[in-house]
């Protein structure tokens, strides 16, 4: 990486983490370094129609499956949900990750779900596996109270189904990855809860599904957020930094 940043024009990172990172790591030239957010789809009311609908609260997991993911931790919180009313349903989307899959099969998720059976919430759980097109994972983002990012990594720097979360206007419970901690914290838009803590991962869910004054509060500070992370505004950043770069003498 270091070689690849000195023989570099530019490098773009999309956290302010990474930013540190670059520059204390690997010793990256500031005047290098370009900070442009992972993009997404923004939806400006998802948040207002998802509470006119009067259902059980739905609580979404989404992305490639495989061990670090943290799914077991949130299947553990349930247990100690099961006498909300009404019960929420917790949904997990998305196919394995072809690595995992290529090595271990399916034999992730149906840990999961064999780890259902046993805490007796599998009616509580429903997985969806497969590829999610875009319409069906808009459909399924649209339909979610609550998005669960309980990973199990500390060192993640990028996660794009934040960024998706944060433009749906949607509340976010997550661990303190990097990205996370650096989301969360500055616009208020979800909870931070301990690494494998499905205690607080409870606490956490329930007071977001109880509380409608709280998940609007975090909506509406979503909503300031959500423009800068358009993927007409970042596809922008990057064409100014690539006429930029194509305006520089040849080296």
């Amino acid at each position: 990486l270091e070689m690849l940043t000195q023989s570099a024009d530019a490098v773009v990172t999309m956290s302010e983490t990474g930013r540190r990172r670059l520059l204390d790591d690997y010793r990256v030239e500031p005047r290098k370094i370009m900070l442009i957010p992972h993009g997404a789809t923004v939806v400006a009311d998802h948040f207002t129609r998802a509470v006119e609908k009067g259902r059980r609260p739905v609580i979404l997991t989404w992305g490639l499956l495989g061990p670090g993911k943290g799914i077991e931790w949130g299947i553990e919180a349930l247990r100690a949900m099961r006498k909300m009313r009404p019960q929420p349903r917790y949904i997990v989307a998305g196919q394995t990750h072809p690595r995992v899959l290529a090595k271990d099969d399916d034999s992730y998720r149906d840990s999961l779900m064999e780890q259902a059976e046993k805490l007796g919430v599998a009616h509580l759980v429903e997985f969806e596996p497969g590829y999610l097109s875009p319409e069906r994972l808009r459909q399924l983002v649209r339909e979610a109270d609550v998005v669960l990012l309980p990973y199990d990594s500390r060192e993640q720097l990028t996660s794009g189904v934040l960024s998706e979360a944060i433009a749906s206007l949607t509340p976010v419970v997550a661990t303190p990855f990097p990205h996370a901690a650096e989301l969360l914290a500055a616009e208020r838009s979800g909870l931070l809860v301990p690494h494998e803590d499905p205690t607080a991962i409870a606490e956490a869910l329930t007071r977001l599904l109880t509380d409608p004054a709280l998940a609007e509060g975090m909506a509406t500070n979503s909503a300031n957020l959500a423009p800068l992370l358009s993927w007409p505004l970042v596809s922008n950043q990057y064409r100014q930094l690539f006429d930029a770069l194509l305006r520089q003498p040849s080296r």
